[in-house]
């Protein structure tokens, strides 16, 4: 089953985002371990296309739990970069 992972930046996500990206990058070379593959992932950025404010991910799973377990193990999660997350799970009805 596929899930979107969304996740928006606190007020000083930014400024942290730097401090956390080679742990959270690590943590996506670990996915497996959490049971979810990355369909597809990516900052998202304010209208200028270029200043990040938040991630997404879609993943795989084989339901909530796993996908909720890799979230909450994601330094950007646990070290406060991210604010708002919200997990949905998505139907793909193209591509």
């Amino acid at each position: 089953m596929l899930f979107a992972i969304h996740a928006l930046d606190g007020k000083d996500g930014l400024s942290l985002r730097g401090t956390w990206q080679d742990a959270h990058f690590a943590h996506l070379r670990t996915v497996g371990d959490c049971g979810v593959r990355i369909v597809m992932s990516g900052p998202l950025v304010e209208d200028d296309g270029s200043t990040m404010k938040g991630s997404l991910l879609v993943v795989e799973a084989e339901g909530r739990a796993a996908v909720e377990r890799f979230n909450n193990a994601d330094p950007y999660k646990t070290a406060g970069v991210w604010d708002t997350v919200t997990i949905t799970a998505f139907l793909r009805k193209n591509g």
